[in-house]
């Protein structure tokens, strides 16, 4: 139950002038990332600016994204919650229109005790017993870590196939794969730890740089798998200056910025988001240059 591939994108949501949701270029943007190196999309998550989405906005971007890029790549949905209510609620409407799994975000600034974290994915999942299930541990913005202990016990829940492990700590994730079956899959929440992650035996990314670098980024994997670790290596270390200016200050705002660079017509971010400072815009300039991207 529900492969997802090496390459998540962690899709960003375009915006109109007017601050409206700009669907024809979502689904455009869709459509040129399946044919860019993209496996799945997550639509909606962190990168998709979630917090400022309404609920109907987001559900009609699963709608018409999942239409974009039918037949090429899957879809998961971002339907996480600090309420599981509400969680529950967006995972059901969800799952009715055909969408491959969801993300369950670690519930941000009520910060549940480890048997709160338990139930509240516990019942989400069995909500919708057949829609695989994608963890989100980030523990940067929601202000509670999901633990490797938890993780492990969730992990025995049938249609809990995964986690976006982002946390950052390289150990946590070792212990993550060293608690729970092989068929259970990792992917790095940080374009940066993706190759030091599949080294401990995560499967892939879900990525920001993959609107920019997602052909690349199937490179690094598909030589690692066939023990071209060099090449590999080579591949991480020439796109890492580009993973590091996409967080120069916080995600999705240079990956937006980047993406305008490059003839997208994407909007800026929703308030409380600001725009690229100057500095950040001629950094990511430069980069898109040097890899030959402009």
């Amino acid at each position: 139950m529900g492969d997802f591939g090496r390459v998540l994108t962690a899709m960003i949501t375009p915006f109109k002038e007017d601050g409206s949701v700009n669907y024809d270029v979502a689904a455009e943007l869709a459509a040129h990332l399946a044919n860019n190196g993209t496996d799945t999309l997550v639509v909606c998550g962190t990168t998709g600016e979630s917090p400022t989405l309404s609920w109907d906005e987001e559900y009609q971007l699963f709608v018409e994204v999942l239409q974009a890029v039918a037949g090429k790549a899957k879809v998961i949905a971002g339907c996480g919650s600090n309420s599981t209510k509400e969680a529950i609620a967006a995972t059901q409407k969800a799952a009715k229109i055909g969408v491959h799994g969801s993300l369950q975000v670690v519930p941000y600034y009520n910060k549940p005790p480890q048997a709160g974290l338990y139930q509240h994915f516990q019942a989400v999942a069995q909500a919708c017993p057949d829609l695989p299930v994608l963890l989100y541990n980030i523990p940067g913005r929601t202000g509670q870590n999901l633990s490797s202990e938890t993780v492990a016990r969730l992990a025995e829940i049938d249609n809990i196939v995964g986690i976006k492990e982002a946390s950052g700590n390289l150990d946590q994730a070792s212990e993550i794969r060293r608690l729970t079956p092989k068929e259970f899959q990792i992917y790095a929440g940080d374009d940066s730890l993706t190759l030091p992650l599949l080294a401990i035996g995560a499967k892939g990314v879900v990525s920001v740089a993959s609107h920019l670098v997602g052909n690349q980024l199937q490179q690094m994997i598909q030589a690692f798998d066939l023990g071209k670790i060099q090449i590999a290596t080579d591949i991480h270390l020439q796109l890492f200056p580009l993973f590091k200016a996409l967080f120069l200050t916080t995600n999705p705002i240079p990956v937006k910025k980047a993406l305008k660079l490059l003839g997208w017509e994407v909007g800026s971010t929703r308030p409380p988001l600001s725009e690229a400072e100057p500095e950040v815009s001629h950094k990511l300039e430069v980069l898109l240059k040097e890899l030959s991207l402009v």
